[in-house]
């Protein structure tokens, strides 16, 4: 099969028109190399006019040379395949796709390339200095070649014929360069004294085939093959140089930027496991499970899924697995994995997970007509007899529809339905229908789906931080919210896609607020031509050579959008401009990289990608991504980059309750890396919704930040006609550029509608002081005078030099043990002014406030992992909870009717038990023992929580402080 290597978009046209018709000529089908690096890139370009083939006469062969109505298998078949590639070679010749790059005659050294190994060499020549009149004065050709099998012999030799030394840059495999050597070998002329390619001529390698080409990577190579023959150029010594500052990684421990379920996705339900069971992963969103500590693992292809589980269970005893799979790979071929399971008896449970859409790529609709019904009917057809369907809206399904015997679940059952399932010998199947979260949130902003009037919200003085309610929902809405008395969660109702699984977690602190609507957060009312009159033009970089400007950011933020408006801006001014956007899962909030080069014209770009220590300036949209190693392998001393210091949650802090992102570390490698006056930054997001209402404009407000710190080569009207062109917001972002600017000016100018906030830290005296008026709240000011008293006399007994670290830690966690939410303190909270106004605040309409509790009177009934459901209670509990309030003076007493339970008594043997740690610690310290010291002081700041959450805390943390007292 003939196969065609374009090395860019361009080529896509012309060679895409090539192969068209030389399929039709020859009868062959035509190969078509696609690499991410071209697939994912766009350019500017010039068009070429249609093309008018030659189609050379041949001898007719009988029956002709195209598909046949009935070819049975004979030898005949390779016969016409020997004619359908000589008709090949003829229209080839006749229409000639390779070509000599500069044409030189006599030249030297030649160079034969293809697809984008042509272009990394291009730009490798350009790095060196040898552009086309030098290559001219010395004798050095390059020859590319379009078709890389079967290559046209005539022209390739004609080119290799006299050359001192050809070198071949192909990526992967020689298949060029062998093609030549049988030429060389079978056919009369003139070689070339020395042809290398793979390897060099004493046999060693050369031009890698395992890895990716890179114009760096040839740097150091065609220097060395050129030195012997143009030593006066002193190439060795420009690609040293070249190389002589390699990027230095950055690589900050702690939360990292990985894909991660979209908010409220049913994978976060749907791939959870009992204890002690497995699944394996194939196809799909789901497949993200297997980096979220679910024990999943294991990959598949289509059709694939558990036909290694088939093998493997031979060898372990018949062990039962799990193995997810899509509706969409189900109909695909995924139903013929489940056959072969069937076939071979082996123990699984095959999850196939409904989500109405193939949300991996976009959200497409499934191919072909896929119904929960027609699922469970084909795998009763297959043999199947065990069957179970879980839905988040199980009534909506009619169990006459089903095959006899199939059970129905609402998805709180999960757990309890794949325990029964792996108990069952050979292949059950459990389908999990849920629509796609994403998908559900395009359907209501197209008004064809019910966008429910109920929001799910945290008070954060009620919530202890313990990150339960991340455990039950997985979900990336709900994030830490860092206030004065340490992490708690909040949930972010921009992104919640209304799935409420949070609402599960065992914690007083959530509500639902049902009714009403969010209130609308009103733009500052700027006035964007008074401010565009107070901002100077900025200096442009000039595009004598090629401008190399990375964009990192998070996917599905509007990352894309940014490389979208600069390089159409380009294009406006007829400049050059290519992007590559390398996104993978970064839809799904991972990793977002545009790579965009610009230059003064089309033809003056080679590669797309950025190479390594190469990149001019940078927009840098988010601090996690842009302290990355696959962004900063582009940096170099010098790198200028605008940097958003918003800290966007990644799935680490769903994962790890008290995952840090260290923006403040990651700010100062960058820093280290470039040179700490080449960096810039505010907060773009906090800028984004007090000024315009909107975070999703932050990073358009970073390229206006960019543009006027001068690292965008483009006229400013050329971005507002990309903005235009854009047409989506356009009021909006043609002022979100405006305000970037004056960011970059001078903050000042937009400073009677936003200041930036600045983080400040308590004294140790102020944090005392607001603690202990808390306290006097919370019960009386005795109460909080006792806090004072036993920090006084805790401190007074410590060195001076010593005392204020562990001070610090002794007043935080004795706070949290004497201000214990009990039933009163919850109350308290929960009808307190500072929760109505933060609802006030978000919420407007004719609203109702309901109450996620679990009572331990009423809440009898058990979840998975038996503690006890909580209930929901309407509006009328807001009196009851005030009421309840005034019985705060019955703590202590025998009288009080919630002293009793097992949290209480956990309570007064905790408090009890910190106050003797305190007198322990101050009276057996010592530097030695400073660390230990700190870690007992901590421990009650890890005992977070409600109810089991608190007590199954309480015995690991109290035990291990322990531990460390008897060391003292």
């Amino acid at each position: 099969m003939p196969v065609l290597n374009p090395a860019d978009v361009s080529e896509f046209l012309t060679y895409g028109e090539y192969g068209f018709a030389l399929s039709r000529y020859s009868g062959t089908w035509v190969g078509f190399k696609a690499v991410s690096e071209t697939v994912e890139s766009a350019r500017s370009i010039n068009l070429q006019p249609d093309r008018d083939f030659s189609y050379p006469e041949l001898p007719a062969y009988p029956g002709g040379l195209h598909i046949r109505r009935a070819d049975l298998p004979s030898p005949e078949i390779e016969t016409r395949i020997r004619a359908k590639i000589k008709a090949v070679r003829a229209f080839d010749e006749a229409n000639p796709i390779d070509r000599r790059i500069y044409d030189v005659e006599a030249a030297k050294f030649g160079f034969v390339t293809t697809g984008k190994g042509h272009l990394d060499l291009m730009e490798a020549l350009r790095l060196l200095g040898l552009d086309e009149v030098t290559c001219r004065r010395l004798g050095i050709d390059i020859y590319k070649v379009g078709m890389v099998w079967p290559l046209a012999r005539p022209e390739a030799l004609r080119f290799m014929g006299g050359k001192d030394e050809v070198l071949v840059v192909e990526e992967k495999r020689g298949i060029i360069e062998s093609q030549l050597k049988e030429y060389f070998y079978d056919w009369p002329g003139t070689k070339p004294k020395m042809m290398v390619g793979k390897y060099d001529s004493e046999g060693e390698p050369l031009i890698p085939w395992t890895v990716e080409l890179s114009p760096l990577m040839l740097v150091p190579i065609v220097p060395a093959r050129l030195d012997g023959f143009f030593p006066a150029e002193s190439l060795p010594a420009k690609a040293a140089a070249l190389l002589a500052q390699p990027p230095k990684l950055i690589n900050v421990p702690g939360a990292n930027r990985t894909p991660y379920f979209c908010s409220g996705c049913p994978h976060n339900t749907s791939t959870k496991l009992p204890e002690g069971s497995e699944a394996k992963s194939g196809i799909g969103c789901h497949v993200m499970a297997s980096w979220m500590d679910r024990n999943t693992s294991g990959y598949a292809q289509m059709g694939g899924e558990g036909v290694t589980w088939t093998a493997a269970s031979q060898f372990n005893g018949g062990k039962h697995v799990f193995q997810n799979l899509g509706e969409g790979t189900w109909y695909h071929s995924g139903s013929l994995a489940i056959r072969q399971a069937v076939a071979a008896r082996t123990n699984i449970t095959y999850k196939i997970l409904y989500n109405d859409a193939v949300a991996m790529t976009g959200g497409q609709p499934v191919d072909g007509p896929v119904r929960v019904t027609g699922i469970a009917q084909t795998c009763r057809a297959e043999g199947v007899e065990r069957i179970a369907l879980v839905s988040d809206d199980i009534d909506k399904f009619s169990r006459a529809d089903f095959p006899v015997g199939t059970t129905f679940h609402d998805r709180a059952e999960m757990d309890l339905v794949q325990r029964e399932l792996r108990d069952i010998k050979g292949v059950t199947i459990l389908i999990y229908e849920q629509t796609c979260a994403t998908e559900k949130r395009r359907r209501r902003k197209r008004g064809t789906l019910e966008d429910p009037k109920k929001f799910a919200f945290i008070n954060d003085l009620v919530c202890e931080g313990c990150g339960d309610c991340s455990v039950e929902s997985n979900c990336l809405s709900v994030e830490p919210k860092e206030t004065v008395f340490g992490r708690k969660r909040k949930i972010n109702l921009s992104s919640c896609n209304k799935d409420f699984s949070c609402l599960n977690g065992f914690c007083p602190s959530f509500v639902t607020i049902e009714g009403g609507a969010r209130r609308k957060k009103r733009p500052a009312g700027l006035d964007r031509a008074a401010l565009l009159a107070q901002l100077p033009a900025p200096d442009l970089p000039s595009l004598d050579k090629p401008f190399d400007l990375l964009v990192t950011g998070v996917g599905g933020t509007g990352v894309v959008t940014v490389g979208a408006l600069i390089t159409m801006a380009a294009h406006l001014e007829g400049k050059g401009s290519s992007v590559l956007d390398f996104t993978g899962f970064a839809q799904k909030f991972g990793t977002g990289l545009s790579y965009i080069r610009l230059s003064n014209a089309p033809e003056h770009l080679n590669q797309v990608r950025i190479d390594q220590a190469a990149a001019d300036a940078v927009i840098g949209c988010d601090v996690v991504v842009s302290s990355a190693p696959k962004a900063s392998a582009h940096y170099r001393a010098g790198t200028k980059i605008v940097l958003n210091r918003a800290e966007m949650p990644t799935g680490d802090l769903v994962l790890r309750r008290d995952a840090d992102l260290m923006a403040g570390v990651r700010e100062q490698q960058i820093a280290a890396a470039v040179g700490p006056e080449n960096l810039a930054g505010f907060n773009a997001n906090e800028a984004a919704e007090a000024l315009l209402g909107d975070a999703v404009l932050a990073n358009v407000m970073m390229l206006g930040f960019a543009w006027q710190k001068g690292l965008v080569p483009v006229s400013g009207m050329a971005l507002d006609q990309a903005i235009e062109l854009n047409g989506v917001a356009i009021e909006k972002n043609h002022l979100a550029l405006v305000i970037g600017r004056a960011m970059a000016v001078d903050p000042a100018l937009v400073s009677q509608f936003y200041t930036e906030a600045e983080e400040t830290e308590e004294t140790l005296e102020q944090m005392i002081e607001h603690r202990a008026a808390f306290l006097a709240g919370y019960q009386d000011a005795d109460y909080a005078l006792r806090y004072t008293e036993t920090l006084g006399k805790f401190r007074s007994l410590l060195p001076v030099d010593s005392c204020d670290a562990l001070t610090v830690a002794a007043a935080k966690s004795l706070f949290k043990l004497m201000a214990y939410k009990d039933e009163f303190e919850v109350a308290r909270l929960m009808t307190g002014d500072h929760f109505k106004d933060q609802i006030d605040q978000e919420f407007e309409g004719d609203f109702r406030v309901n109450y996620h509790r679990a009572p331990p009177v009423l809440a009898r009934k058990k979840d998975a992992r038996g503690r006890p459901v909580k209930m929901a209670f309407g509006p009328w509990l807001r009196p009851a909870l005030s009421l309840l309030t005034r019985g705060k003076r019955l703590r202590g007493s025998r009288f009080n009717p919630f002293g009793y339970h097992e949290e209480a008594r956990l309570h007064r043997s905790l408090l009890a038990w910190f106050e003797a740690a305190l007198t322990t610690v101050s009276t057996h310290y010592s530097s030695e023992k400073h660390s230990s010291c700190l870690q007992i002081l901590n421990a009650p700041m890890e005992i977070r929580g409600y109810g089991p959450v608190r007590l199954d805390a309480a015995k690991k943390h109290q035990a291990s402080a322990e531990r460390l007292l008897k060391t003292l």
